[in-house]
């Protein structure tokens, strides 16, 4: 699929700080997004890609910087200002409640209620089968307790949240960690599919391997701050290495 970054952005990011006492967890720092677009934040433990994330999603305030929804500058102070901006965030940890299945959790603390004010059991489990039937046709464990499911579905279950309710950022925590091969594709096609359906993705990890297959650009942060942003598919995995322990930035593969 090919990204057209003619238009207006869906969201940039520009000239972001943010210091914790003396330590400048993010220095000054400029990335974008585009619709359909996946770009990854990359770096060591500490790098700062993170907290830049975090300012995006309202979970931390920035101290400078300017936040640009489709055109328009936003202001983003806590998780509701983003949601209202339809930025959400898939964290590592997936934040499902692990005794309650896939259409609870799909609608945790947003249930769907009858005319008489009781939880609509039934519509929430025909919305859920409707998302997941768009997102990850092969899921079948609607009845299962979410920790009964693989890291795979859980992924299907915490991303069919984000975009049932018009999501068209995302913001992904090291999607594919800890998952076994066969689960990590699972996760590449739901990506896959959100891509086609327009929706942009900033993905968050250190891993080369797996910015390489799942990512169009990568945006490599050192120590707080940007060393470069370059097309992961003209780049090489040395390319990125030196960005991530050199901070050395191949000029020639800007993107």
């Amino acid at each position: 699929m090919t990204i057209d970054r003619s238009g207006t952005p869906l969201v940039e990011m520009r000239d972001m700080v943010k210091s914790f006492g003396g330590i400048h967890a993010v220095d000054h720092v400029t990335v974008n997004l585009y619709p359909g677009e996946v770009v990854g934040i990359l770096g060591h433990n500490g790098a700062g890609k993170s907290v830049l994330m975090k300012m995006l999603s309202g979970a931390i305030q920035r101290d400078a910087g300017e936040i640009i929804v489709k055109g328009q500058s936003a202001q983003i102070n806590n998780p509701r200002d983003a949601r209202r901006y339809r930025i959400e965030t898939i964290y590592q940890y997936l934040a499902l409640a692990d005794n309650l299945d896939a259409a609870a959790n799909l609608f945790l603390g947003r249930e769907l209620v009858t005319p008489l004010g009781l939880v609509d059991d039934a519509q929430m489990e025909a919305e859920t089968r409707k998302i997941m039937k768009r997102l990850n046709p092969n899921f079948r464990r609607y009845t299962a307790p979410v920790k009964a499911l693989s890291g795979g579905q859980r992924q299907s279950v915490a991303i069919a949240r984000a975009v049932y309710f018009n999501a068209e950022i995302l913001i992904m925590d090291e999607p594919t960690a800890a998952l076994g091969v066969e689960e990590t594709r699972m996760v590449a096609e739901l990506i896959d599919e959100l891509k086609r359906q327009g929706i942009g993705i900033f993905l968050i990890d250190h891993d080369i391997h797996q910015v390489k297959a799942l990512c169009d650009r990568a945006s490599v942060m050192k120590n707080g701050q940007l060393v470069g942003t370059v097309d992961v598919h003209r780049a090489t995995e040395d390319d990125l290495l030196g960005m991530i322990i050199a901070g050395k930035n191949p000029e020639h593969l800007a993107a």
